[in-house]
């Protein structure tokens, strides 16, 4: 019997081994990064809309992500940079399954993409749980960075590029307005800081209005802003949806009646832009990007962007370039490794973007940015975002007092 015992006892002794080692690893069972070897590749999870109603999301982030990669090498600390591309056509039950997925069974080093704030939300929990960075490259309402400690934006968020609008339109004679937004957080982020700002500065919001974020007709809410008697109609609608609602803006003779169109930058997408005609001419936004930038930065990048890809990038297509940025170079700083050290790698860059100057703020984790007054107009045959003013350095108002 003591034979039999003393033969098991090595068994007993590496199956502990063993689960003392399962027990160590993080609770979604990422592996770590001390135990990769050196010839595995470094593996990036990309989740994105490439179809469904905000597949131009995916379709601009997906570009400049391969468009960076192309430019700057796929390799750190002799390693091969992976990425695997998802999609989740814009549905966050998906997002969530493709994230645990990511992490657990391909091992990512980070999350990144996230069309949507509700995508974005969806997969926080992850992030923390498995302690894996996530750069969020889209999603722009302002309290997503605080759904996780591990959440890093390149992006924006709509109350940082709404204050520019809400000042110039008082200044420039526009008193009454009504706001028209998507109903999700973002449009609510941006229908909260554009109502405070402008009525700090003397305006008056007499109607607010939110539309459905799927599938919306905005006919009857146009109507309610004619019969409101508004100055000006103030607008945030996601990326790609602009179109639809200009075109509707110009049925229901809106401008033909003398209310100025203004908005975030999302409603005229540099994306669609030229596809919205003569009724754009002369809208008024603010935003962080236009691919009319006048840098040599800029111009470097779109000539790249569009000899590669054959059509005009736009503020996803610099969220995800320069999120892609952030990544290489904290993993370049952190010799591949990703957890903790990658994050803190990402906090703290500072860099020349095509957008201009930008700064993660190493406290937030969100980007700080210049943020332009610009106007729609005809340029040798198309239509852009012309900028005439700047913001400098403005952080997400949300987080001014943060430390």
């Amino acid at each position: 019997m003591s034979t039999f015992q003393d033969r098991r006892a090595p068994a007993r002794r590496r199956l502990l081994a063993a689960a003392t080692l399962l027990s160590a690893l993080p609770l979604l069972g990422a592996a770590p990064a001390a135990l990769a070897q050196q010839s595995d590749p470094i593996k990036i999870g990309l989740i994105l809309p490439m179809t469904g109603p905000f597949a131009s999301t995916g379709r601009q982030i997906d570009a400049a992500v391969k468009l960076y990669l192309a430019q700057h090498g796929d390799t750190v600390a002799g390693r091969k940079v992976q990425v695997l591309l998802k999609d989740d056509a814009s549905v966050a039950d998906t997002t969530r399954r493709l994230a645990q997925e990511l992490v657990v069974n391909d091992k990512v080093a980070v999350l990144a993409g996230f069309g949507l704030t509700p995508l974005a939300l969806a997969t926080a929990p992850i992030s923390t749980q498995s302690k894996t960075p996530m750069v969020v490259m889209a999603a722009a309402t302002s309290s997503i960075t605080q759904a996780s400690p591990y959440v890093v934006r390149s992006s924006m968020t709509l109350p940082q590029v709404t204050i520019g609008v809400a000042e110039w339109a008082p200044k420039n004679g526009i008193k009454k307005v009504v706001t028209l937004v998507s109903d999700y957080g973002p449009g609510i982020d941006a229908e909260k800081a554009f109502k405070e700002r402008f009525e700090l500065n003397g305006g008056k919001v007499v109607e607010q209005v939110r539309v459905p974020l799927r599938n919306p007709d905005f006919a009857p809410f146009l109507q309610r802003v004619r019969d409101a008697g508004a100055e000006a109609l103030f607008v945030f609608v996601p990326s790609g949806v602009g179109a639809a609602l200009m075109k509707q803006f110009a049925e229901r003779g809106l401008d033909k009646a003398g209310i100025r169109l203004l908005g975030t930058g999302d409603v005229t997408d540099d994306d669609i832009l030229n596809d919205m005609g003569d009724v754009a001419l002369g809208v008024v936004t603010s935003f962080h990007y236009s691919a009319a930038h006048k840098s040599a930065a800029n111009q470097q990048f779109v000539d790249a962007f569009q000899k590669a890809n054959k059509f005009r990038p736009n503020f996803m297509a610099v969220g995800g370039y320069d999120g892609m940025r952030l990544i290489m170079e904290g993993l370049k700083a952190t010799k591949g490794a990703g957890g903790v050290a990658l994050l803190d790698a990402m906090k703290g860059q500072t860099f020349e973007s095509p957008r201009g100057p930008v700064f993660i703020d190493a406290q937030t984790r969100d980007i700080v940015q210049d943020v332009y007054i610009r106007k729609v107009e005809r340029q040798n045959g198309q239509l852009w975002n012309v900028e005439f003013e700047t913001l400098k350095g403005v952080k997400d108002p949300g987080k001014a007092g943060m430390k």
